[in-house]
């Protein structure tokens, strides 16, 4: 069932509904429709007694001297009076004196009147209906049984009978083939856009499908499947830059590295020489090191995310592994660190040094003067934020400043740093980001959900191994 095509299998879903309405309704009428023969007939011989009771009353009067009178009909219609034991006392000429009760069934019509169907009517061989009334013919009890015959009624319920066996299953085909066709048509639209999918090629971008004017769930579909393949435009548009970009600057390192090791073996050099060409190989070795793990860190933004393992850190204590970090590499800068009236934060200890490490490196590379790294509480969230004093970023830098591989003019790095601090806050519920400072300089920072509050008071910190 499942196999068959979408449409098919809504005809035969109309179909087996239909057929139990028809057969439902069907039987229904013919059940009807035999029950009024039924009452129609039971009237009809209620009303023969009351009529021919009177006149039987008479001595003058018999039952085959009120056939023909309008109160018997020949051959559709017969009666009889019988005695409480079964006798026939007068009957009428088709049934031959023959006796249509038992006399168990004379007796019970005796006290009441009862209703009889019977295979056959003696002299007509047709099935009948009988009313059995008690009745006092001149002083005796007697029993009057009339009837008639069933097979006018009968032959009126076979021939409505065989009209719906025929006419409900035609019409049954005929509603079947319209719901067919409607079923064509309603999924005429989804067809046509699997069609323009199946045409489409993984490397062409801007395709979209032909979406109906209407406003039902068909268009409704078309328009979200747009949607998604927007959004797949976007995703294979950002991978194909990254992959660029990334090739891009893993060749600058790797051509260097080329270079060193060419110089080195094309000609005898000294010791100093060589020295000088492994420490810049080093260097370089370091750069892509750097730069694939850093690469590593953004390709997982496209799968499950980073993955975090959450504990109470302690504030001071990584403002100052991050001091520690530079504290060879400031020269005649100053790196501050603040810590405010923070002590703790819930986070992955090791990915947020790593963004605050990135920004002080940042801050570093790219401004001047003193370096602040300090934390403040805002509502609640906690903020890490890195100043300096240089002269800030170009307004257009500040809108894509933490978008991969984005360049300040003159820059050399790789324009990574930032687009993991913006990947770790966005990993930590939080978000990241950057102005310039009135006074000049930059300020960058790191917007944290103040969950630490939450946690149990004794919940001692998680061990720490990084």
């Amino acid at each position: 069932m499942r196999s068959l095509p979408i449409r098919l299998r809504l005809t035969l879903v109309y179909a087996v509904a239909m057929a139990l309405v028809l057969g439902t309704v069907g039987v229904y009428a013919y059940s009807r429709l035999a029950a009024g023969f039924s009452a129609d007939l039971d009237r009809e011989l209620k009303q023969r007694v009351q009529d021919i009771s009177g006149p039987l009353g008479s001595p003058h009067n018999t039952l085959s001297e009120l056939v023909g009178r309008g109160l018997i009909e020949h051959g559709e219609s017969f009666a009889e009076v019988v005695t409480p034991a079964g006798r026939v006392v007068q009957a009428t000429a088709t049934l031959r004196n023959q006796p249509l009760l038992t006399p168990a069934q004379a007796a019970r019509a005796t006290a009441s009147r009862i209703f009889l169907d019977i295979p056959s009517a003696p002299g007509l061989n047709e099935p009948a209906r009988l009313l059995a009334t008690p009745i006092t013919l001149r002083g005796n009890a007697r029993v009057l049984v009339v009837g008639a015959t069933r097979e006018n009624g009968l032959e009126t319920l076979r021939a409505i009978r065989w009209r719906m066996l025929v006419v409900g299953p035609l019409l049954l085909l005929v509603t079947s083939l319209m719901a067919y066709v409607l079923a064509a048509a309603a999924l005429r639209p989804v067809e046509r856009m699997r069609r323009q999918a199946a045409r489409m090629k993984a490397t062409a971008s801007g395709q979209r499908l032909t979406v109906p004017g209407t406003r039902d769930e068909v268009a409704r579909l078309g328009g979200t499947l747009n949607d998604l393949l927007a959004d797949v435009d976007d995703s294979v548009e950002r991978e194909r830059r990254f992959v660029a970009n990334a090739s891009h600057e893993l060749r600058t390192p790797l051509a260097l590295l080329r270079t060193e090791l060419d110089l080195a073996t094309r000609r005898h050099r000294s010791r100093a020489e060589l020295q000088a060409t492994i420490d810049s190989a080093s260097v370089e070795v370091d750069r892509l090191v750097a730069l694939a793990n850093e690469l590593l860190v953004l390709a997982r933004e496209s799968d499950a995310g980073l993955p975090l393992v959450r504990q109470r850190v302690s504030v001071s204590e990584l403002l100052a592994s991050c001091a520690t970090r530079f504290a060879s590499q400031q020269g005649p800068r100053a790196l501050v660190t603040d810590p405010g009236d923070v002590t703790t934060v819930c986070a992955d200890e090791s990915r947020l040094r790593q963004a605050l490490v990135n920004l002080v490196d940042n801050a570093f590379g790219h401004g001047r003067g003193t370096v602040e790294l300090a934390v403040v509480r805002r509502g609640d969230a906690v903020e890490l934020h890195v100043t300096d004093e240089g002269p800030g970023l170009p307004p257009d830098m500040l809108d894509r400043a933490f978008d991969r591989f984005s360049h300040a003019e003159g820059s050399r790095g790789v324009g990574l740093g930032l687009a993991i601090v913006a990947q770790i806050a966005q990993a930590h519920g939080g978000h990241a980001g950057i102005r310039n400072r009135t006074g000049g300089g930059v300020d960058a920072w790191i917007s944290l959900p103040d969950v630490a509050a939450h946690l149990a008071a004794d919940t001692e910190p998680a061990e720490r191994t990084r």
